[in-house]
């Protein structure tokens, strides 16, 4: 029988989150954090990082990864073991859309950057972080997907839904594949959510709408209720959405 290592208490697991200099991912790492986990936070851009650890009224670690790069997600990892120790919970968070969406407009390189983040990275993260969890007889990795991922939406264009899509597909294969280890695996797809990412809408996004739609503690709260879940239960996707009142 795996080791009941995760769920119900998280005080002392080790966690990591990628994309977590802003948006969704900072606000699970704090959530996480504020609920006793070590944790430490990735993504691209240092003084991003570094200032959202300086901000953070919990303690948080962070250090600069490419999810794209298996190289930069072998550190990570590495780097997440030596100073928090072996991973419990790993939270990928990273994401990327374009403001050129459409097969018209979007370039044979934007489709590959789009692609090489969304759906390779979530791969390249999986295949650096499972062979320690099956080592230890357990697991829980959770992906921040997209509504895109599950209901088609011409505004994330094409790119963005063919890498959402691919990850629907590529958790669903990991989720029953890893089970027999006891590792959990889970697709959360939120509709909208108040961060950066809608930057990149070719039309902008009103303060108005800003205010209604999901916000990333909303995400966030939902990640820790997942973690404390005993090992017994499995949520493989999961899909959240802003209340549309009129």
């Amino acid at each position: 029988m795996a080791n009941d290592t995760v769920g119900c208490d998280l005080e002392g697991k080790n966690v990591l989150v990628t994309g977590g200099g802003t948006g969704i991912g900072l606000g699970i790492a704090r959530a996480l954090a504020g609920a006793g986990c070590r944790t430490g936070i990735g993504g691209r851009r240092e003084a991003v990082l570094q200032e959202a650890v300086d901000a953070a009224d919990v303690p948080l670690q962070s250090r600069v990864v490419d999810v794209a790069d298996r190289h930069s997600v072998a550190a990570f990892l590495g780097w997440g073991e030596q100073v928090l120790g072996p991973t419990d919970i790993l939270v990928n968070a990273a994401g990327i859309n374009l403001k050129t969406r459409s097969m018209a407009d979007m370039t044979p390189s934007q489709w590959d950057q789009v692609i090489a983040v969304n759906l390779t990275g979530a791969y390249n993260l999986m295949h650096a972080v499972l062979p320690g969890m099956r080592q230890r007889g357990s697991g829980f990795i959770v992906h921040i997907n997209s509504i895109a991922g599950v209901i088609f939406h011409p505004i994330a264009g094409v790119a963005y839904t063919a890498s959402k899509w691919g990850l629907t597909g590529l958790v669903s294969a990991a989720a029953e594949e890893e089970e027999s280890h006891g590792i959990r695996i889970t697709s959360i797809c939120p509709g909208e959510v108040e961060t950066p990412l809608l930057d990149q809408r070719p039309v902008a996004v009103g303060p108005e709408r800003r205010a209604k739609i999901l916000q990333p503690e909303d995400v966030a709260e939902i990640v820790v209720a997942l973690a404390r879940m005993p090992s017994r239960v499995q949520v493989p996707e999961l899909v959240i959405r802003p209340l549309e009142t009129r």
